[in-house]
C-alpha cells in the first residue's frame, strides 16, 4: 500500500512513521508513505495557506487552490484513489473501516487546520470523510497517523503472526480478553488456572466468554452488533441474572452507620 497525505506540518510524522509497526512495515515494503507539503503549492510569497471566512467569524479557513493542486498534481483525477479528508464531520473510523482501508492499494489524506476547510475542497478533490472521534484537535494531522497505524498493520505480513489483527479488540466485534504472561503470581494476584492446564479448548472457551464479559462490562453497546453463537447468548444471560441477584442483594441490605 501507498499513503499520500497533505499537510501543513510534515514534520509532525518524523516520530511515529519511524518507530514501532509502521518503520517494520515499511521497511518490509508492505507500506510507502509520501508526505506533501500544502504550501509547496502556494502562488504568494508568503506561502499563505489559509485566510479569513466570507461572512465574518473567529478562525481561518483553509484555501482551496493550495489544496486542490497539491493533490491534484500527486494523484491523477481518474486514479480512483481515495481521497479521504480528516475532518469531525466525518464517517467516525473503526475497525470495520480499517479494514476496508487495507483492501485499497493507495490512500491519500488530507490534514486541516485553523476553523476548516473551504467547501469548494470538499467538491473537488475529496471523496470520502473521516473521524476518529466526536472532539476537536488542533489539526488533522494526528487524525491522520491513527488511521495510517490502524491500516497498516492489517496488511498482510506486517504484525509477524497472521491471525494477530482477527484477535484483536473489536476486530470480532467484541473487546478482547484479558492476558497474563509470566511471572504466574505478583502480589497475592494469580494467573488463572484454566491458563496454565495445557488444555487448549478450555483454554479457548475462557477466553471466549472473558471477551463477552468484558464487553458486557464497558462496552455493552458493542455487543448489539456482535456475531454471538447460542453459547454466547446463555453466558450473557448469566451475566444478566447475577448483576440483577447482585443489585437485590445490594437493595437488601441495610443503612450503613
Amino acid at each position: 500500500m501507498h499513503i499520500d497525505v497533505f499537510t501543513l506540518h510534515p514534520a509532525m510524522f518524523a516520530g511515529p512513521l519511524t518507530e514501532s509497526i509502521l518503520k517494520r512495515a515499511q521497511e518490509m515494503g508492505a507500506l510507502s508513505i509520501s508526505l506533501h507539503d500544502i504550501r509547496d503549492h502556494t502562488e504568494d510569497k508568503h506561502n499563505t495557506a489559509d485566510d479569513t471566512p466570507y461572512g465574518g467569524g473567529g478562525g481561518m479557513v483553509m484555501k482551496v487552490e493550495p489544496v486542490v493542486r497539491a493533490v491534484e498534481a500527486v494523484i491523477a483525477s481518474s486514479s480512483g484513489v481515495p481521497v479521504i479528508l480528516m475532518s469531525p464531520q466525518g464517517r467516525v473510523f473503526n475497525q470495520r473501516l480499517a479494514s476496508e482501508l487495507s483492501q485499497e492499494s493507495r490512500l491519500a489524506l488530507i490534514c486541516g487546520h485553523y476553523e476548516g476547510f473551504d467547501e469548494r475542497i470538499r467538491q473537488t478533490v475529496v471523496t470520502d470523510e473521516l473521524s476518529i472521534g466526536d472532539y476537536v484537535l488542533t489539526g488533522g494531522e494526528l487524525a491522520a497517523m491513527v488511521i495510517i497505524d490502524a491500516v497498516a498493520r492489517l496488511l498482510p505480513g506486517v504484525l509477524g503472526d497472521p491471525d494477530a489483527p482477527i484477535k484483536d479488540s473489536h476486530a470480532t466485534g467484541l473487546l478482547e480478553h484479558p492476558h497474563y504472561t509470566r511471572p504466574p503470581a505478583f502480589r497475592g494476584m494469580t494467573v488463572p488456572d484454566v491458563l496454565l492446564s495445557g488444555h487448549q479448548a478450555n483454554v479457548e472457551r475462557w477466553r471466549r466468554q472473558e471477551s463477552l464479559r468484558r464487553s458486557w462490562q464497558r462496552r455493552p453497546d458493542v455487543l448489539l452488533k456482535a456475531a454471538l453463537s447460542d453459547a454466547d447468548r446463555w453466558f450473557l444471560m448469566e451475566l444478566a441474572q447475577a448483576d440483577i441477584a447482585e443489585r437485590a442483594q445490594k437493595d437488601d441490605r441495610p443503612p450503613q452507620g
